[in-house]
């Protein structure tokens, strides 16, 4: 049996009492770590997943809004690009044709030179010295192949004498007072002009007739018929870009192009 302890006994022990009191557990300090966690949700009792929420329904209006200003754009980008292609070949063409531009100009100064030996010397001169009659010849016949030359590159002369007087091919160095003639007859040609094709390649120096009775009106001029409803649209067509006819966007893209 094991002896009981006495009173004294405990007295004297008393580190080894407070040390027993202090390993003792404390029933209501412990945590409840078997403790459920709380639901995230306390709405979401049933344990079915949150919908997510439904996207806005597209604004049908806005929607036609871009589709129809992406087509204007696309209409306008094709015209443009059809319009450079265009004005492309007509340079092209430009260039083919009056290349030769400045070589004529330089060109004329030779024919010009040529004329005038060709009129210093009288038909009576030559006929009475054979050395000049020949060289003569030479002359005319090289003046023959400058102009069949000129002929095959579309240099062509302007005939003035007679005409009246035009801004675009003539130029006016003097009037001449001549009552038999009416105002603004070229009487009198300096110097000969030339074009190149359609293109004026330098102009007629005339001399104007003055004093005489007023020109008469060119007739063609006024029994020209107006323009028809077909033809001014077809000017409208040639500036306009494209035109609106109200249909679907896009929808004319082949026709007017």
């Amino acid at each position: 049996m094991t002896p009981k302890k006495s009173s004294a006994d405990k007295k004297e022990n008393p580190e080894t009492e407070s040390e027993a009191t202090d390993q003792a557990p404390d029933p209501a300090a412990e945590p409840d770590a078997e403790a459920a966690p709380e639901p995230e949700d306390a709405e979401n009792t049933d344990g079915e997943p949150e919908a997510p929420d439904e996207p806005d329904e597209p604004d049908v209006e806005s929607l036609q809004a871009e589709v129809a200003d992406l087509s204007d754009k696309l209409l306008r980008a094709l015209a443009e690009t059809e319009n450079i292609r265009r004005r492309a070949e007509r340079d092209k063409g430009d260039a083919s044709k009056y290349a030769i531009t400045n070589f004529a100009r330089e060109m004329l100064s030779v024919s010009d030179t040529l004329q005038r030996a060709l009129g210093s010397v009288d038909a009576a001169v030559r006929k009475e010295h054979a050395v000049i009659e020949q060289l003569m010849v030479g002359l005319e016949m090289n003046e023959r192949e400058i102009k069949t030359s000129f002929e095959r590159f579309g240099i062509k002369d302007i005939e003035a004498m007679g005409e009246k007087f035009d801004h675009n091919l003539h130029e006016a160095m003097f009037e001449i007072d001549d009552p038999s003639k009416p105002v603004g007859t070229v009487v009198q040609v300096m110097e000969t002009g030339y074009v190149l094709k359609d293109r004026l390649l330098r102009p007629a120096k005339v001399g104007v007739s003055k004093g005489g009775p007023a020109p008469a009106k060119d007739s063609s001029k006024e029994d020209t018929p107006a323009p028809t409803s077909e033809d001014e649209s077809e000017q409208k067509d040639g500036q306009a870009t494209y035109e609106d006819k109200g249909g679907e966007p896009g929808a004319q893209l082949d026709e007017e192009l």
